[in-house]
């Protein structure tokens, strides 16, 4: 089972490392010191407290797509017919293509806050480069 830092840990679950050692004081999440004397987290402990911490959205939104990500726009660009519309959701930069109409309709400019939900058949799935 892989073992992480409580750096890397901390940034896969998006809060501060701080925050990650208060859970481990509090016994919210299990850790152990390395042979150098590093606290590391248990690849299949994080993956239960990420679960806990999950949350439902929490404008009440449900929809068929299980991937839902709030975010800003950052960027808007529109011709006649159709729209690129940028959004960063937490550390993930979201770009999705729509109509002019709807960003009209929508009001989508820099600033809004928006739920990008994600629906796709097909997901690829890597493994990041071993350090």
């Amino acid at each position: 089972m892989p073992q992480l830092r409580i750096s890397e840990a901390a940034a896969l679950l998006g809060v501060s490392d701080d925050t990650l050692r208060r859970w481990a004081d509090q016994g919210r999440l299990p850790v152990h010191r390395s042979e150098t004397g590093r606290l590391q987290v248990e690849g299949s402990d994080l993956a239960v407290l990420a679960q806990e911490i999950a949350v439902d959205h929490p404008s009440g939104l449900r929809a068929s797509a299980r991937n839902q990500l709030t975010g800003i726009v950052t960027k808007v660009t529109t011709d006649t017919v159709m729209a690129q519309v940028e959004m960063q959701c937490g550390p993930y930069r979201v770009v999705s293509l729509m109509s002019s109409e709807a960003v009209t309709e929508l009001g989508l400019e820099p600033g809004v806050v928006t739920v990008a939900s994600i629906k796709a058949t097909h997901v690829v799935v890597a493994l990041p480069p071993e350090s």
